[in-house]
């Protein structure tokens, strides 16, 4: 099996970050909440947001359409970061 790694400090794949992606993870910050990608060194964080930014996120149509209410409503839960 060929896996592309996104992030090497965690094992993280593109297809685990596109999965989470398909699972409401819109940000960089959902997917480091998610499975910790990005939040060790950094390099991978650019690459997360080149995913995000080629439609991984099936939500991100309904952000830029003026939908986030209700799309990212998911978000008031996550911890504020310190």
């Amino acid at each position: 099996m060929n896996r592309v790694y996104v992030c090497n400090c965690f094992g993280v794949t593109e297809s685990q970050v596109k999965q989470h992606a398909e699972n409401g993870a819109c940000t960089p910050r959902q997917i480091a909440s998610a499975c910790k990608a990005g939040t060790d060194c950094g390099s991978c964080v650019r690459r997360i947001q080149a995913l995000l930014g080629r439609g991984a996120c099936p939500r991100r149509e309904l952000v830029e359409q003026g939908g986030a209410a209700v799309a990212l409503a998911p978000q008031a839960q996550l911890p504020k970061a310190a």
